[in-house]
């Protein structure tokens, strides 16, 4: 049976309504989960990725939030909200200028709408306040050197000479090395996903290309008047690419891979040698039980366990019922195969109310019931 992606629409409504409620309660997390599976069911909904990113805002996931304004940006240009959000998650990041720009956008779309003026005011303050803080940093040049120089002695100038010759030979030597990539990169990972870092201040968004495969990354930077810069690399585990999702800021390009399997990586980029001692070691940690790192494997003895609970079960003290049970089972188990038949018929035949273990006097006749005094024994009909 095939489901049209109107069908889904209902349900996901039905999501993204409890979503809001729960976002209304203050639980964050489980509005997120909400809609993020209304957003599995209609994808092209640009208001739910908007609310998400809201959402994301209350519990501090501020790149999260950036990436899901931008696809719904992506989705619906004209949506103010979205500016809005992706705006108050650039403050946060502290990409004061980025955040400018986005909010101006937002405000060309909703001129009435006071947030743009107060958030674009924040962001000017902000941007005022870091430029005050370099310009104290900064430490002018001293002329001090030539002075000081002049009342140098003959042996410190020939030293100081000696000296720039090594430093001109050292400045030709690391000519030889050869240069450091223009990028750095690293990562960190959680259960279900890996988050790549790129390091690439002041890097336009749209000189940013980021593709992902069944097992491949690839990213490509190519700015105007640079030689491009290109990173691809096979990954440690599979990735499910239509999940990943990446978000350009003033200072980082930061990249979600989604894993396709709960697993640790030791390392990004795949590797034989370490991904065959990765196998060995999930399937290790599945069959043993943790140990303390001085302790030795140790062996149960079975045989011992059966005959502790026997002797366990033997001097059991029981009363009533649970003693004639108990009582009854005994010498079931510890009798031949003519008694034990002889137990079973004569139960069975009388109802119950004789219980025999002589197959000569049972075995050749119908055994009937004996009620004790004073009941009477009735026959059911099925």
């Amino acid at each position: 049976m095939v489901i049209l992606s109107s069908d889904l629409q209902p349900v996901a409504a039905e999501f993204a309504e409890k979503a809001q409620e729960a976002f209304l309660d203050d639980n964050f997390q489980l509005a997120v989960d909400l809609y993020t599976q209304a957003i599995d069911l209609t994808p092209n909904d640009a208001n739910l990725y908007a609310d998400r990113a809201q959402t994301h805002l209350k519990l501090n996931n501020f790149t999260e939030a950036v990436a899901d304004a931008d696809r719904a940006i992506r989705i619906d240009p004209s949506m103010a909200k979205a500016y809005q959000r992706k705006g108050t998650a650039y403050i946060k990041l502290g990409e004061y200028h980025t955040a400018k720009e986005t909010l101006k956008k937002g405000a060309s779309l909703a001129q009435n709408d006071f947030r743009f003026i107060k958030l674009i005011k924040e962001c000017d303050q902000h941007i005022t306040d870091v430029c005050a803080e370099e310009t104290t940093r900064d430490v002018p040049p001293s002329a001090a050197p030539t002075a000081v120089a002049s009342e140098l002695s003959d042996e410190t100038v020939v030293t100081l000479e000696i000296s720039k010759e090594g430093d001109n030979m050292s400045q030709q030597t690391s000519t030889i090395t050869p240069a450091k990539p223009k990028y750095r990169h690293e990562y960190y990972q959680k259960p279900e996903d890996v988050v790549v870092t790129i390091f690439a201040k002041g890097t336009p968004a749209n000189s940013v290309v980021v593709d992902f495969g069944e097992q491949i990354l690839s990213v490509i930077i190519d700015v105007p008047g640079e030689d491009a810069y290109h990173f691809q690399c096979r990954l440690f585990g599979k990735i499910l690419p239509e999940k990943c999702r990446y978000v350009v800021l003033s200072t980082k390009v930061e990249i979600w891979l989604v894993k396709a399997e709960c697993i640790n990586w030791p390392s990004l980029e795949y590797s034989k040698e370490i991904a065959v001692t990765q196998k060995v070691n999930v399937s290790s940690v599945g069959s043993q039980r943790p140990a303390y790192p001085s302790s030795m494997p140790r062996k149960k003895d079975w045989d011992k366990l059966e005959a502790q609970l026997k002797k366990e079960e033997k001097e059991e003290k029981l009363d009533g019922d649970a003693a004639v049970n108990k009582l009854f089972r005994d010498i079931y188990q510890n009798s031949d195969e003519d008694m034990r038949r002889a137990m079973s018929k004569s139960f069975v035949e009388s109802n119950g109310t004789v219980l025999s273990t002589d197959w000569k006097e049972v075995g050749s006749k119908k055994v009937e019931g004996s009620p004790p005094e004073g009941m009477e024994l009735k026959k059911w009909d099925y």
